[in-house]
Formats: C-alpha cells, structure tokens, sequence
C-alpha cells in the first residue's frame, strides 16, 4: 500500500492534512489490541468464551462471569494497555527529541532510575505496594531532571542527551546494584521480583491513576505534534518557523519522562517496549515524523501481546510479562542489526 495523503478542509477554513496509510496502521493496531485484550480476558484457570466475555463486559454476564471479569481481569488488561501506551508514547517522544532511534527510557536510564526509587522504598523503609509506586515515580523524575541539566549547554541536543543518559544509566545501575546487596533476603527477593516487570495482582488502583495522568498527557503531547516535527528539521529551521524550541523540548521531556516513570511504577520496568513500539510503528506507517499515535497503539498491542503469550505460551508456568518483551525485543534488535548490515547502512 503506498502513502497517501489526502488534504480536508474544514467550514471554519482550516486545513489538515491527513495520511491514509498512517490512519489506516493505527486503525488495525486499534481492532488488534481490542481482539487481544478480549482474548486475555477469557485467559486464566477459568476460560471465559470471547462472546461471553463481550456479553459480560455489556453487563450480560452471569455473577461468576461479572466477578472474575469485572474485578480480577479487566484491571490488568487496563493496566497492560495503559502501560503499554504510556511506553510506545514516551519511546516515540525521546527518539524524536533526541533523533536517535537508541533515545529511548530504556537507554536514557529512566527506568534504572524509577527502579531506584523502588528499591530505596522496598530496602529502606519496607514500604507497601503504593509507597513503592511513588518511590519509582519520584525516581524516575529525579532522573529525568538529572539528565536534562546534565545534558544542558545553550539547549539540550540529541547525542548530548544520549550520551548523558547512559552515564546516568550506568551510575544508577551500580546504585541499584549496591541496594540489593544491603539488602535482608525478604526485601532483596521482593525487589528482584519487581525488577522483572509484571502486570500480576494489578487492579483499580493502578488503572486508576495511570487513566488520569494518560487523560492529562495524551492530548497535550498530540496538541505539539506539529512543533516536534517540525523540530526534526533542525533548532534554527524550527525557530525559523515559529516554534519556540526549548519551551516545547522540555515540555514534551516532561510529559515522556512522566509517562515512562508512572508506566514503570504501575508495573515495575518492563523492558524494549519504549524501543520497539516507535520503530515498529514507524516501519508500519513509513511516514516521517515521530508517529506519536501510532507508537501509542503499537505499545499498547505489544504489551497486551506479550501478556497473553506470558499465559499461555509456557504452559503452567507462567511468565512476568517483562521477561517475553526483553526476549521479544532482544530478537528484534538482533534481527534489525543483521539487517542494517546486510544492507550495508552499518
């Protein structure tokens, strides 16, 4: 299917330029996640039809079929989709910031960070479940803030930022790795479990704030698409044309590093989805510029994804679902060096 775009006008005289091949990814991203998503819900010891789980989910359900779906399933799968959107989102924002297709939190350190925070709640203070999702919020922006000063030299650039988060990266890796070992056996099993990254015995609690931030930072992220793209170009082409730099920069730096942190504290740090999402979505599309919605829906499809291959991909042995996205995602990296190479790019 080749790109093409097509221009619609508004009565008002606005003009918006819309790319059908782009619209048309993000529209099969959105009805695949939706048949994954139902598929979860009807995964587990008690298997649950996809139309019963549609019926249930309309409020046709018997009581057993309400319980298990309602309370025990449906929050998780918010909370895989949620998680998986804020990562694609946050992914796409760093890569395009920084133009480098390596800038993303899991690089930058962004996710050692927000571990960070986890591990000195769990180590220190054998704080509860929400005390350890702050800790991992409040870390990951620590973190966020230390790179972008860090990085700062008349304006923040890409391979300054790139290479300011993988010395921030390293420093706080060797931090998380000096909490562990001061740490009794209870809390060092508790936090390694978390290192994992996990969507087990998540409920409303967790979908709950994530809903809000995502409602907060969706629209405004979308509202300065124009500005980052036009960014791409270059700081002197983008002030040429209008766009104030560094106030757009820092504040899309913020929404990312609030949508990786809060992401990593609903499920702890799930590994490569901020990497792929982006890349995958923009070989997808094959338009320019950050492919902010369509990294969004390829997260949230990976994460549900990955989910359901964790459930049922491994027989009764269950996996933390960071453990299918690291190995996923470790296989695409493989497959994308060997194919850069053969083509003669590196």
């Amino acid at each position: 299917m080749k790109t093409t775009n097509r221009a619609v006008r508004t009565p008002g005289g606005l003009s918006l330029r819309l790319d059908i091949r782009a619209l048309t990814v993000v529209l099969l991203l959105l009805v695949a996640t939706l048949v994954a998503s139902v598929a979860l819900i009807g995964t587990g010891d008690f298997p649950i039809p996809a139309a019963d789980v549609l019926r249930t989910l309309v409020g046709e359900g018997n009581a057993g079929q309400e319980f298990i779906v309602n309370e025990l399933r449906l929050p998780r799968v918010l909370a895989g989709l949620l998680v998986g959107a804020s990562l694609g989102l946050g992914g796409a924002l760093f890569q395009s910031i920084s133009r480098n297709p390596l800038g993303s939190p899991d690089v930058l350190g962004l996710g050692q960070g927000a571990t960070a925070g986890a591990l000195t709640v769990i180590v220190l203070f054998s704080g509860t479940a929400g005390q350890v999702a702050v800790g991992a919020l409040v870390g990951g922006l620590v973190t966020g803030f230390a790179i972008y000063v860090l990085a700062w030299k008349r304006g923040v650039h890409g391979y300054r930022l790139v290479l300011v988060g993988i010395g921030v990266s390293a420093i706080v890796t060797a931090v998380n790795g000096y909490l562990l070992t001061k740490s009794d056996i209870v809390d060092a099993a508790r936090a390694v479990v978390w290192m994992t990254g996990s969507l087990d015995g998540r409920d409303w609690a967790q979908v709950w704030p994530l809903s809000g931030l995502c409602a907060v930072l969706v629209p405004l992220v979308l509202v300065n698409a124009r500005g980052l793209r036009m960014m791409e170009m270059g700081d002197d082409v983008s002030n040429a044309l209008g766009v104030r730099v560094e106030r757009v920069r820092l504040l899309l730096m913020v929404a990312a590093v609030l949508l990786t942190a809060s992401a990593t504290a609903a499920a702890g740090p799930v590994g490569f989805v901020a990497l792929t999402a982006p890349q995958l979505a923009r070989r997808l599309t094959r338009a320019p510029g950050p492919n902010l919605l369509a990294s969004l829906c390829m997260g949230a499809a990976l994460l549900v994804t990955a989910d359901w291959l964790s459930q049922r991909a491994f027989g009764a042995e269950q996996l933390p679902v960071g453990v299918v996205t690291g190995v996923l995602g470790g296989a695409y990296l493989l497959w994308l060096l060997v194919t850069e190479r053969r083509a003669g790019r590196i």
